[in-house]
């Protein structure tokens, strides 16, 4: 499984996570699509927070870690409102559509 943006294919994991990240906002949007994803303001506030964690990081934040970063930021973020986002998981699902690889062990560090 792969993505095709701005007619570049860009290589997969078996789970659909890319191999290498790409900070592009096309690439977001062709991910969130075949996730069902209709990417909101919302969705960006996350999606630009997860990419700033994995620059600064190297990788992207667990679960706990998100809610603690995106509620400093964006109070009206909590828990639930993060899996309306990202309904199979916003640290794991969120790093995905934001074009990042797979994260580590449960969802990050």
């Amino acid at each position: 499984m792969g993505y095709t943006v701005g007619g570049q294919e860009l290589a997969t994991d078996a789970e659909g996570y890319l191999l290498e990240a790409d900070l592009r906002d096309e690439t977001c949007a062709a991910i969130a699509a075949a996730e069902g994803i209709a990417l909101t303001d919302a969705h960006w506030e996350v999606i630009r927070y997860l990419r700033d964690e994995y620059q600064t990081n190297g990788h992207s934040p667990n679960f706990r870690a998100l809610l603690k970063g995106i509620q400093a930021q964006h109070p009206d973020l909590d828990s639930k409102a993060l899996y309306d986002l990202f309904p199979l998981g916003p640290a794991k699902q969120g790093a995905k559509v934001a074009g990042l690889p797979q994260p580590y062990g449960k969802g990050g560090y």
